[in-house]
């Protein structure tokens, strides 16, 4: 394989890992935890997209209590406390990223 054939090879697998990145943030999962009383959804690339709590997850002998507000102010200060986590471990891994590959940007890779 010569040299032109090898750049022509890591175009065509730079665009394949491109569309797939594209693919996953279509994606989205779901997780759960209380029997479906808080669920949190990603995409496919481990991005957070957001929350939903239950009333009875805050008060479960007594879930009319709780009012929509609360709920509510609950879910932004998770779904913030998840982001935060979120940019700091994609930080962490980039530096880390960047310290094994001596800099080089590989991309893809993040």
């Amino acid at each position: 394989m010569n040299m032109i054939q090898m750049m022509q090879q890591a175009q065509k697998m730079q665009k394949k890992l491109k569309d797939a990145q594209e693919a996953l943030k279509e994606i989205e999962v779901t997780g759960k935890s209380a029997g479906g009383a808080v669920e949190i959804t990603f995409d496919g690339q481990s991005k957070f997209k957001g929350i939903k709590i239950k009333p009875e997850a805050v008060n479960s002998e007594n879930p009319e209590s709780v009012d929509r507000d609360t709920i509510e102010m609950l879910e932004d200060l998770v779904a913030e406390a998840i982001k935060d986590a979120t940019k700091k471990a994609a930080a962490e891994m980039e530096k880390s990223m960047k310290q094994a590959t001596g800099g080089i940007s590989i991309p893809g890779l993040f």
